[in-house]
């Protein structure tokens, strides 16, 4: 029996429809029956549950062997930190109570960071917290910056004409699509050929800057020669806050573009065969086409 929490995400929901394309028993955790009803039908075990609950995550990782662990984002938290630490002590106390032998985490690039990396920090606390039990082995997956996150140009292109954010245009960094992210983390879930605790960097296809991002999805909307504009952080703050985000929420995320323009949010390892990954900023382009085009 494989857990997938986040199973309605970008990543657990992938993860969760190709474990049981393979035949593999599969109970899905989320927060809505109805958003889990898709996997239900695929014949997956549905468990609603809101993943800060011990006693509810205890229950949803009874007889389990092995699971996908990835903690939602909280975009309205006024103190993302905690929000992590609640979930991530919950499920360590799941996964302390049913002896699970292995463990694919969801984590980020910069993740050996305690402080001054936005959201990573948390990630942080989460291998750092899972390390530390024992029998269970656990692979931390360290992906790039996610392609999705930069779907929020859509609706900026579509209402304001132009594309911007706090990110320098210039800076070339990893981005990685989710769909990639699960594909890796079905692979090594299947296979359970890890042991102990370990890290695997995935660094996407290639690294680009947004200024190559805004050319390849103009090009693909049909606006040939968009620019990007970086902003100044309190506008990034403000844009981010008009968006939906709570101001604490906005504040870090711009904290951790800071760490991508400075150059110290960075991977470790040269990029191989085994940490890059197929999906290309153009391939992705379509992605961001309908999602403009559908505004």
């Amino acid at each position: 029996m494989y857990v997938i929490t986040g199973a309605t995400g970008n990543t657990g929901n992938r993860v969760a429809a190709a474990l049981l394309d393979a035949g593999k028993k599969v109970r899905a955790v989320g927060r809505s029956a109805e958003k889990l009803e898709a996997l239900k039908e695929k014949g997956a075990d549905v468990f609603v549950g809101d993943l800060s609950d011990k006693a509810a995550m205890s229950k949803a990782f009874a007889g389990a062997d092995q699971a996908y662990i990835m903690i939602p984002p909280d975009p309205q938290s006024n103190d993302l930190r905690a929000y992590q630490n609640e979930i991530i002590e919950s499920l360590a106390y799941a996964i302390e109570a049913n002896d699970l032998s292995h463990i694919v985490t969801l984590s980020s690039v910069g993740a050996e960071n305690a402080d001054g990396y936005g959201p990573i920090n948390g990630l942080y606390d989460m291998e750092k917290r899972f390390s530390s039990i024992e029998g269970v082995n656990i692979l931390h997956l360290h992906p790039g910056y996610f392609m999705e996150n930069t779907l929020y140009l859509a609706g900026m292109l579509k209402n304001m004409g132009m594309l911007g954010g706090p990110v320098n245009p210039d800076v070339k960094f990893a981005m990685i699509a989710t769909r990639d992210i699960a594909e890796y983390a079905t692979k090594r879930l299947l296979a359970l050929d890890f042991e102990g605790k370990s890290i695997q960097e995935l660094q996407g296809e290639r690294d680009v800057s947004y200024a190559e991002v805004a050319k390849v999805y103009g090009e693909a909307v049909g606006k040939s020669g968009l620019g990007f504009m970086q902003v100044p952080p309190a506008d990034a703050i403000g844009g981010m806050t008009q968006m939906g985000l709570s101001q604490h929420v906005a504040s870090i995320y711009v904290e951790m573009s800071g760490k991508i323009n400075s150059g110290e949010l960075r991977f470790h390892e040269k990029r191989n065969a085994e940490n890059s990954t197929s999906t290309s900023i153009e391939e992705f382009a379509n992605v961001f086409k309908h999602v403009y085009e559908s505004m």
